[in-house]
């Protein structure tokens, strides 16, 4: 079965058809839908005696398929390509974000307030009182998005530089979502150590930090360490937003089939840094039948390779059967499959050999574990990474609020308990007249979904002793 193809991979063809021969807009349709890709749109742009120039916007499979486009409509008499950008890189030329000033210098007047001497007087109150920083810099409402680029989307270590489209679009999201402003940040380096340096170094600017694409079990120790040193919200969201998403989407999952999530069985497929953070969010709910797997069972008390701290801390806390072997053993009469790892690793004899109603989400990206189109025949819940498929599983749905309302009260943690406040009100934003199997999970471009988030996490920290402010002050 074919895969869907996607805004992702879109490719905006400039064509030259050449005049009186009927049927060439019509062939090159054709051309493009034997590919597998769908037309979005197709313009006359220009025309004359001796040509017509189309522009079409089409929506391919793969980066390879968007070639294969290109080549099938070649291949059409009378026509030829002018141009063919991919919608991706256009956007991305330049970078997608930028600073813009706040106060205006118009004047010798505002420039003496703005710099000197005026601001002399406010680095003194700062030195005096460094709490003052969240109200006279921009302390107050910035984010750090950190990364070493180890473990960039599912393209791995692929260096910190290449990183920095990925930060980029995290600070894009911020301020889009939830009006936190932010800045990318990529650090060259592969030991944790020097990462916390840079971090701890960097901090005194910065309202928050946000840990993006550092892989495991470096991200652990770079977490917990920051966590220990700093007095701001540190969240490694590749953990933390896509667990509370995935309980958000778990806790509506379970109002359809009816389950309680103390009765289910969960087979976590890729125990790295998201994996150990939604088992233990899972469990944090209340969940007590997790299973990891890597190649096998790693949490198999007997399993010796490819371990590490928080693999043997993963070992000593799940598993309760003591099942062995591979993901076909432990997916055995399970009710729910979270999928964390690469494409293609989960079967359809696996997923025939679950319990009745069985939960998939499958958010390896940019391609599951397992695809919808496959699934469906089988599967009760599906839920993916993909923004082109029903029950999207975003990060975007999380940490902009999580953040405003770490923010707006001027956290100093964001604990477990704003984690699981922040999945209740995503999960509540659905109603129980909207529910339904394709929709567990708001739109990312809900507009309720940040301020809700913001709300619970913010009402949690002041709760907790966490929050330096309230509303109210």
């Amino acid at each position: 079965m074919g895969v869907t193809p996607s805004a992702q991979f879109s490719i905006t063809l400039r064509i030259e058809l050449e005049t009186g021969r009927a049927g060439l807009a019509a062939e090159v349709a054709t051309a493009i839908s034997d590919q597998g890709a769908s037309i979005s749109s197709m313009e006359v742009v220009e025309a004359d005696h001796l040509r017509v120039v189309r522009e079409i916007v089409v929506d391919a499979t793969s980066v390879e398929n968007e070639d294969e486009v290109v080549a099938a409509v070649r291949a059409v008499d009378g026509v030829t390509v002018t141009s063919a950008e991919d919608r991706t890189f256009r956007l991305h030329n330049g970078g997608k974000i930028e600073m813009v000033p706040r106060a205006a210098l118009k004047t010798r007047e505002d420039l003496s307030v703005a710099y000197m001497p005026g601001v002399a007087s406010v680095a003194r109150r700062i030195a005096d009182d460094p709490e003052a920083a969240f109200d006279y810099t921009l302390k107050r409402n910035m984010v750090a998005v950190i990364t070493n680029g180890t473990a960039v989307l599912g393209l791995g270590d692929i260096g910190a530089a290449a990183g920095m489209p990925v930060m980029e679009g995290k600070s894009l999201l911020f301020k889009e979502f939830a009006d936190v402003d932010s800045y990318a940040i990529c650090v060259d380096t592969h030991d944790a150590k020097e990462l916390i340096a840079v971090c701890e170094a960097i901090a005194p600017a910065f309202g928050g930090i946000n840990l993006e694409d550092i892989a495991a079990p470096v991200c652990f120790e770079v977490e917990d360490t920051l966590k220990e040193r700093l007095d701001i919200p540190v969240f490694h969201d590749d953990q933390h937003g896509t667990a509370v998403v995935l309980l958000a989407a778990l806790i509506n999952a379970c109002k359809i089939t009816g389950q309680d999530m103390k009765d289910l069985k969960v087979v976590v497929n890729g125990i790295g840094a998201s994996g150990v953070a939604c088992s233990k969010i899972l469990m944090n709910a209340g969940v007590t039948n997790i299973i990891g797997c890597d190649t096998r069972v790693v949490n198999d008390k007997a399993s010796t390779e490819n371990m590490n701290f928080m693999k043997d801390w993963y070992a000593e806390n799940t598993n309760p059967e003591g099942i062995q072997g591979d993901l076909t053993e432990a997916i055995k009469g399970a009710n729910m499959f979270v999928g964390l790892s690469g494409p293609g690793t989960f079967s359809v004899d696996q997923l025939k050999s679950m319990a009745k109603n069985p939960l998939v989400f499958a958010m390896a990206n940019p391609t599951p574990e397992i695809m919808p189109e496959i699934a469906a025949p089988y599967v009760r819940v599906m839920a993916t990474g993909r923004s082109d498929y029903p029950n999207q599983i975003n990060n975007v749905l999380a940490f902009p609020g999580i953040f405003r309302g770490a923010l707006d009260v001027r956290a100093r943690q964001i604990s477990e308990g704003m984690k699981v406040a922040a999945a209740q009100a995503i999960a509540d934003v659905i109603t129980d007249d909207e529910l339904h199997e394709d929709y567990i999970i708001p739109s990312v471009f809900n507009p309720e979904v940040a301020p809700a988030v913001a709300a619970a996490t913010r009402q949690v920290a002041i709760d907790e002793g966490l929050a330096r402010i309230t509303p109210e002050d």
